[in-house]
C-alpha cells in the first residue's frame, strides 16, 4: 500500500503525517530519518488496525504543486 506522507520542516528537524491515517505521525532530525520513522509508524499503525479487527483505510489523498505568479503592483499596501 502507498500512502501520501507530508513532511514539514520544524524548528528542531522535520515532522511527518499521513492525511489518510489520523494520528499517524513521526519526527526526525533529518528528512531521511523522518521518512524512515514514518515508514515504521505507518507499518505499526496498520498492524494495530488489523489486530483490532478494523478495516484498513484506502489511500485516497493526492498532492500537487500549483504555481502562482504574483501580479506586480496588486495587493500592495502603502
Amino acid at each position: 500500500m502507498k500512502f501520501l506522507v507530508v513532511i514539514e520542516k520544524s524548528r528542531t528537524g522535520f515532522a511527518a503525517y499521513s492525511p489518510d491515517l489520523e494520528g499517524c505521525v513521526a519526527t526526525g532530525r533529518t528528512r531521511r530519518a523522518t521518512e524512515t520513522a514514518m515508514r515504521s509508524a505507518l507499518a505499526m499503525h496498520l498492524e494495530a488496525l488489523r489486530k483490532s479487527g478494523e478495516s484498513l483505510p484506502v489511500p485516497r489523498s493526492t498532492s500537487t504543486y500549483v504555481e502562482v505568479r504574483p501580479t506586480e503592483g496588486k495587493g500592495k499596501r502603502g
